[in-house]
């Protein structure tokens, strides 16, 4: 399975940073006896891997190669890979940017590298046979996506940063099979690549007839992209013990 994290951000709510906010130390991780700062990143890295993935595609923005530099190659037990998105272009833009690594028979996994959530294998419960999203209670959910369901979990709506928000389930991850993936590219393109956020494009998918569902298996989220969730974020952290990325001993390639 693949993973994208989507990466070409600039960080705005949480500027000036010396570095990409997707290395921000959020915690800590172990490496034998020793505990070494732990970017926020390492967290959703942890999360696809316990979600089954074994390839991931960062996309970067041109001059964030210190994301390149932190990881390398490969880190625990995933392959890393490597796009650019050119210019800031909205969330679908840069997810399909890693279409050419996605084939039609593999299942892929997105999240955002600038939060934390919790159960950490919490992405092994969404279904692999469908377009699938992993909900987490918030209790500000008009500051993010959030998902209306029906009784047997189908997507009805999702709400984008909406004032109105109907439900306090919001997605933090999603999953789906390759051909949905290339489903709703081509969708995308149809659409004149209207959509910035997936939100629209998903309720345009619904809109002509496809189907997603929700899976409301996450328990706690935060967003560390501002100031006050990386607060919040630390404060969570603080009552977890720390952890390797997926094993003892297993950490990013130094320089960073």
């Amino acid at each position: 399975m693949w993973g994208i994290v989507p990466a070409a951000g600039q960080g705005t709510r949480i500027q000036p940073l010396a570095f990409s906010k997707e290395l921000l130390p959020v915690g800590v991780r172990r490496e034998g006896a020793a505990e070494r700062p732990r970017a926020a990143s390492e967290y959703l890295l942890d999360r696809l891997e316990r979600g089954g993935a074994t390839k991931v595609c960062f996309v970067i923005a041109p001059g964030k190669t210190d994301i390149l530099r932190y990881y390398g190659a490969r880190v625990g037990g995933l392959d890393l890979a490597y796009v650019v998105q050119p210019a800031p272009a909205g969330l679908c833009d840069a997810v399909f940017r890693a279409l050419p690594l996605i084939h039609p028979d593999e299942p892929v996994a997105v999240g955002l590298p600038d939060t934390v959530w919790f159960p950490e294998d919490a992405l092994a419960r969404l279904p692999d046979d469908r377009l699938a999203f992993l909900l987490f209670p918030v209790d500000r959910p008009e500051n993010f996506d959030a998902v209306l369901t029906d009784a047997d979990g189908r997507v009805l709506e999702i709400q984008v940063k909406s004032p109105d928000a109907q439900t306090r389930w919001v997605w933090g991850a999603f999953k789906m099979p390759g051909r949905v993936f290339h489903a709703l590219h081509a969708l995308w393109l149809e659409r004149d690549r209207e959509d910035e956020y997936f939100g629209g494009l998903i309720n345009a998918w619904i809109a002509d007839g496809g189907e997603a569902v929700g899976v409301p298996a996450g328990t706690r989220y935060v967003d560390v992209g501002t100031l006050h969730g990386y607060r919040e974020a630390l404060s969570l952290l603080a009552d977890v013990s720390p952890s390797p990325l997926a094993g003892e001993g297993r950490s990013p390639r130094a320089g960073a």
